[in-house]
């Protein structure tokens, strides 16, 4: 199991032990995170998911691939630091991982 953490915008933390191979979204869909809405269920088709990598996980977490950047174009408010959290896979490379929900999704 990886440690997650997923701040939701009004500062409240969740903290989670995540199977590897699940996503950041599976995860936050699973344990009610608010402000996650992942409409289409982690299919990359839209941007409901949208969350802010914490800047010291930005690095190891990588870019959004061109798929995934296409949607970014529809998420709100979208940062350097953006992805969407149904394409981070959980992986031990990922331990202790942070991340942060945006105040809206698009």
């Amino acid at each position: 199991m990886t440690k997650l953490t997923i701040i939701a915008f009004d500062g409240t933390r969740y903290d989670f032990d995540a199977a590897d191979g699940s996503t950041v979204m599976e995860n936050a869909v699973r344990n009610s995170v608010p402000g996650i809405d992942a409409e289409c269920g982690g299919a990359c088709a839209c941007a409901t998911c949208h969350v802010y990598v914490d800047e010291t996980w930005v690095e190891k977490v990588g870019g959004p691939a061109p798929m995934e950047e296409d949607m970014l174009d529809f998420a709100a408010d979208v940062r350097p630091n953006s992805r969407l959290s149904c394409q981070i896979k959980i992986a031990p490379a990922l331990d202790g991982l942070v991340v942060h929900v945006p105040e809206r999704q698009a």
